[in-house]
This record gives C-alpha cells, structure tokens and sequence, in this order.
C-alpha cells in the first residue's frame, strides 16, 4: 500500500514560484506511474503533469507547459512539482497520485489507485 502526503502549498503573488513535494511512504521508482492534478473550486479535477514509472518520460497540459516542472529524489521517495510564473487561473488544491498497472502515465483521474489528501496553493493577483 502506498501512501502520499503533499505539502509545499502557500499563498504566493502572481508570477511568484512555489515548489510541492509529494512523499511516498515507500519505494515509488522505478514502478509507479505519478501525476499531479489539480481542483479548483466548483470545478473538475483536471491533470497538471505526470512522470513514468522509470522517470524517463513527462507530461504536462497545455496550461502549465513552460512553467511547471517534475523532478523525483530517488532516495527520499518524493516527486517534486516546481511551479513558475504563476498565474492566479493556478489556484486550485494540488494532488498527487500513483498507480502501476499502465506502461505510461494516464491523463486520467480514473486511472490513479493512490491519492494523498492535497495541497492547497493559492495565486493571489
């Protein structure tokens, strides 16, 4: 059983950066597939970006390509998402989540077995 706890959240300017952490409480990599989505309020949950379960390959939307980036640190079972030139449309509590049935990361929400709680990150303009 995976666990994941984000943190990393805050109220930040826009074109500020913020950078979330989202810790598994066990090995991750390679084997997990891990993305983070986001959920605004009223609104869907909708992914922000993805990582292979070999860390060899990303994906990010189209509304965070430029401006978002994944990293992993093997040793302390995290997935970094470091978040730049943010934009007040960015507000939203920030999700990770892992699953290891696919070969490639999904866009899905539905594809995903392992949720952590969120974080929130708010953009303020």
């Amino acid at each position: 059983q995976v666990q994941l706890v984000e943190s990393g959240g805050a109220l930040v300017q826009t074109g500020g950066s913020l950078i979330l952490s989202c810790k598994s409480s066990g090995h991750i990599f390679p084997g997990y597939n891990v993305a983070w989505f986001r959920q605004a309020p009223g609104k869907e949950r909708e992914f922000v970006a993805a990582i292979s379960r070999d860390g060899s390959r990303t994906d990010y939307s189209d509304s965070v390509t430029g401006r978002f980036t994944l990293s992993v640190d093997n040793a302390l079972n995290t997935v970094y998402l470091q978040m730049t030139s943010l934009k007040a449309e960015d507000t939203a509590v920030y999700y990770c989540a892992a699953e290891r049935r696919r070969l490639s990361p999904s866009r899905s929400v539905h594809e995903y077995d392992y949720w952590g709680q969120g974080t929130q990150v708010t953009v303020s303009s």
